[in-house]
């Protein structure tokens, strides 16, 4: 039997970890995966049930994993084939709604301002990805595509701090902050938006060059290097559907604000 009050977050990595705790907190039971033995040990401390599994090599092992009314898909694998072996999995289970945690990447860097309810022209490995969950019968799907992640650990002033080049740097900037991301999450659940494309991005876009600079310099790190394109990048991702549909307020709408 499925459990109502049950969500499996497939990933543990820098979003599903806090992921998980966020909806420890509000009193879910929570299935929480890993590909690493070691790593189960440690999510034991979280007071999650955790699973091992890896989508490259999957079994029907993993039917535990998804007894739950709901699954977030937030995993880097991007082999079409083991999403299929994934799907096949998901719609033996007692899945009801899925989550798949995408990524404005899926967009042209020409596109200019990128909205989901356009057709895209080009069909990218992810866009089949995302296609595979959105045309199931079997179960709900949303997709929401998220920009460059920035908050712990991923301070935006340290991206360059190598010495490695900003490339285009003329190019607009397309972040969202950690903490938004798990509040749009926890708001497209809690609204039951399913069925729905949605972009995860904050307000503002600066120059990639006048944005990392700024970080840096606020570190005491040296201004990187930055790539003029003669054909710079055009893309701009539009967040005004989750406000308009979802009402949603960002925490940090303006990432150039953020105080670290």
């Amino acid at each position: 039997m499925k459990q109502e009050n049950t969500i499996s977050i497939l990933g543990s990595g820098w979003l599903g970890q806090p992921l998980a705790e966020h909806f420890k907190k509000s009193e879910y039971c929570v299935h929480l995966s890993t590909r690493s033995l070691d790593k189960a040990k440690q999510l034991e401390a979280l007071n999650v049930e955790p699973y091992i599994v890896d989508i490259e090599s999957l079994t029907d092992t993993i039917q535990p994993f998804l007894n739950a009314e709901i699954l977030i898909i937030n995993i880097t694998c991007k082999a079409l084939s083991a999403y299929q072996h994934l799907l096949s999995e998901i719609e033996k289970s007692p899945i009801k709604k899925v989550l798949f945690i995408s990524s404005t990447s899926v967009y042209p860097s020409h596109y200019g301002l990128c909205k989901e309810d356009e057709p895209l022209s080009e069909e990218t490995n992810l866009r089949c990805i995302e296609k595979l969950f959105t045309e199931s019968t079997h179960f709900e799907c949303t997709v929401i595509r998220f920009a460059g992640l920035i908050g712990a650990k991923r301070h935006p002033g340290r991206f360059f701090a190598s010495g490695k080049s900003v490339t285009d740097g003329n190019g607009k900037v397309n972040l969202i902050h950690q903490d938004d991301c798990l509040k749009l999450i926890d708001t497209i659940i809690a609204q039951k938006a399913w069925g729905e494309i949605f972009n995860g991005c904050a307000d503002n876009h600066p120059t990639k060059k006048d944005y990392y600079c700024s970080m840096a310099r606020s570190l005491g790190y040296p201004e990187p290097e930055c790539v003029i394109l003669e054909n710079s990048a055009t893309k701009v991702v539009c967040n005004q559907k989750i406000k308009d549909q979802l009402g949603y307020e960002f925490i940090y709408p303006d990432t150039s604000k953020i105080v670290w």
